[in-house]
């Protein structure tokens, strides 16, 4: 028994051994672990939103803010997880530490730029984008402070997905409920206890990150299977560097594409009021759970592939290609279902007024749908991006989110304005999402059959990029 919960701990060769049960050990504690990190915000909302009037509200209109200005890390993230589960799966140990190194010597001077530019910037950029009056201050104040602890946050991401690529999923799980149920007390005492509303929400998660960031580092810094990191590891390698972001930027890219939409598309929510913003804020919060398979199964696959191609393996990487693709399918269909019944009661955790958890209701029934399509194109997606091959989700996800869902959601809101809704009907900022998404996820598929990323990953194995 001791050695099986031993081995949980320890870096996960999935070069080796059955395909189902290589994505199983890998993505239960991994979906476990997404599942924790998305009560960090979730409880946030929780309390705010039932003891702080607006301050759902107010913590929503941040939302694509904040998520816009974390695209570095992001690309930093990205590019990491790629050439440290190839050169794993490789065997390749110098360049393995080196890659560790160097990427944690990234985030560092990253994230003190993000943070002088989020904290100057938060309420000019939260004023651009129509904020309502009555909840600007709380949201400037909640951004500000979440930007004062970004380092922790960033280091706990990009450290457990370090990890995650040397296929220890385990760990960080341990670390991440750790911190989830301090952010809890920690939300409850300074938000109920000391009345310190929004900016109580947002110094328990950043105290709660903080301490998750130090013991992943510390577990990283311990790791039998790539030694001691050394200075010589955390000097500057241009070699390296170059290499993280030529595979990190284009998903990068990506993000800030899709961050670019929210932000386009949440001018349009701030216009709606209040009302449309606390429940488009809960049905985020419900709908971060209803994505984390999704999510989850695209890691799986980005680990899985990277570790087979660097060791060679092609026959394993076609048969885990078919395995996640059918995993990722059967969990959405039956989380699709769950959101379908069960939804109104989820909302409901949120706020107590029966207006908001109506349009909520709403909402999410018509996000629902798309789940099934989201669930393939990350898994496909996490394929491509296990081989090196990021180039393609940058381009489906122009196509799909600036190209088609920002003006759809313009068009649609336009077209359905009414005395009831003098902006547009909300709803239809959801028929567009759900669009794209549909869209998206035959796009990827269709790449993803071409094969392109096959002959990608045997390039850069081989020195010949």
């Amino acid at each position: 028994m001791l050695s099986k919960v031993r081995s949980l701990f320890s870096a996960q060769d999935m070069t080796r051994g059955k395909v189902l049960n290589n994505m199983i050990r890998f993505s239960v504690p991994l979906l476990i672990g997404n599942f924790a990190q998305q009560l960090y915000s979730t409880i946030d909302s929780i309390v705010v939103g039932r003891s702080v009037p607006g301050g759902l509200a107010a913590i929503g209109a941040t939302m694509p803010v904040i998520f816009f200005m974390l695209l570095m890390f992001m690309a930093i993230s990205t590019g990491a997880g790629i050439m440290v589960s190839q050169f794993f799966g490789a065997r390749d140990f110098k360049r393995l530490g080196k890659t560790i190194g160097n990427t944690l010597m990234l985030v560092f001077f990253s994230g003190i730029v993000i943070m002088i530019v989020a904290i100057v910037g938060a309420r000019p950029m939260l004023t651009l984008l129509n904020t309502p009056p009555e909840i600007l201050d709380m949201s400037v104040q909640y951004m500000v402070i979440s930007f004062i602890g970004i380092l922790g946050a960033a280091y706990y991401n990009i450290g457990s997905g370090i990890l995650r690529g040397l296929g220890d999923s385990f760990t960080p799980l341990l670390f991440l409920l750790l911190s989830t149920v301090l952010n809890t007390i920690l939300d409850i005492v300074f938000v109920w206890q000391l009345g310190w509303g929004v900016a109580g929400a947002a110094w328990a998660t950043i105290i709660s990150q903080a301490i998750s960031a130090i013991l992943v580092l510390l577990r990283l810094y311990r790791m039998p299977t790539i030694n001691h990191l050394t200075r010589a590891d955390i000097k500057p390698d241009f070699k390296i560097i170059k290499e993280l972001l030529r595979l990190g930027l284009p998903a990068g890219f990506t993000q800030g594409i899709f961050s670019l939409a929210m932000i386009m598309v949440q001018n349009l929510t701030n216009q709606m009021g209040t009302l449309v913003l606390e429940a488009n804020t809960a049905v985020i919060r419900v709908d971060g759970f209803a994505m984390m398979p999704n999510f989850t199964f695209g890691m799986a696959a980005t680990t899985f592939i990277g570790q087979n191609i660097g060791a060679r393996k092609m026959d394993r990487v076609e048969e885990g290609a078919k395995v996640v693709s059918r995993l990722a399918l059967f969990v959405s269909l039956f989380l699709s279902l769950m959101i379908v019944l069960f939804g109104r009661y989820l909302l409901a955790l949120f706020t107590t007024s029966e207006q908001v958890i109506s349009l909520g209701t709403g909402m999410m029934s018509i996000l629902a749908v798309g789940y099934v399509a989201i669930s393939q194109t990350q898994a496909f997606g996490g394929i491509m991006r296990g081989a090196g091959d990021t180039m393609p989700s940058m381009w489906i996800s122009l196509f799909t989110t600036v190209g088609l869902r920002v003006p759809l959601a313009y068009l649609l809101t336009y077209l359905t304005r009414s005395e009831e809704w003098p902006h547009g009907s909300p709803y239809m900022l959801n028929v567009s999402l759900l669009l794209g998404w549909i869209i998206g996820a035959v796009a990827t598929y269709l790449w993803y059959k071409r094969g392109n990323w096959r002959d990608k990953s045997t390039a850069r194995l081989s020195g010949h990029q």
